[in-house]
């Protein structure tokens, strides 16, 4: 990478949307510098550089501030084009395919994985987990659609779909635990299982996701705290 292309990336460890990013970064072969950020302390240079969100992840490169991890990886795709493998296809109606699944591993997947995560009532845990589950299984479809029978969402290669859905992986995959329901098996997932294991397998993945163990430590500490927040009477 020439000298004058400097990249930082601010995130959490724990965010999977920053965990896209990371793995972007690596895939592409482009090296960054990582500043891990404290979300219950926001440093300046997160409050300036995504002055609307506020939150995690934010690239900069070269003293401009990219955010949204889709956007990106979008961003990255296109400012080192001639670096690395591409990540979104060249053809047209596959590339607008690709950004539409993204967008649905977003609103479809995560948003009510977090509803499940994050519920109060029984009633919503279970909304939140049926939404998931019915988003899992378009997956699974849209993978055999969108791979023709080769090893990922992008066919022989990884692409924007496979980075977008592997950032959640370690998240995804602790879903029995957190949630109490098993996301994926063999009689309703078996392809998404076997991508799982091989992207989780690739270098940049490595490098990039979650210890499971750590993760979920995290994550049952957030929802007490969550939890305890919502029980505390206002103060007079």
């Amino acid at each position: 990478m020439a000298s004058d292309d400097e990249l930082k990336l601010l995130g959490t460890w724990a965010s999977a949307w920053a965990t896209r990013v990371k793995i972007a970064l690596h895939l592409k072969g482009l090296s960054y510098e990582y500043v891990e950020q404290d979300l219950d302390n926001k440093s300046e240079l997160l409050l300036s550089s995504n002055p609307v969100h506020k939150n995690v992840p934010v690239l900069i490169h070269n003293g401009k501030a990219i955010c949204e991890s889709l956007v990106i990886l979008e961003y990255i795709d296109e400012a080192f084009d001639a670096t690395g493998p591409s990540l979104l296809p060249a053809d047209p109606y596959e590339r607008a395919l690709a950004r539409f699944w993204a967008a649905y591993i977003d609103n479809k997947l995560a948003v009510p994985w977090a509803q499940a995560f994050k519920a109060n009532t029984k009633e919503e845990k279970a909304q939140g987990l049926k939404q998931t589950l019915a988003a899992a299984e378009m997956l699974e479809g849209a993978l055999k659609e969108c791979s023709k029978g080769k090893l990922f969402f992008g066919g022989d290669n990884v692409g924007y779909m496979d980075i977008a859905l592997g950032g959640l992986i370690t998240w995804l995959q602790e879903t029995e635990e957190l949630c109490g329901t098993k996301l994926f098996d063999t009689a309703k997932t078996p392809l998404l299982l076997e991508w799982m294991e091989r992207f989780s397998g690739l270098d940049a993945a490595k490098v990039s996701l979650q210890d499971g163990g750590r993760l979920v430590e995290f994550a049952k500490m957030r929802r007490a705290q969550m939890a305890a927040a919502t029980t505390v009477p206002p103060k007079n």
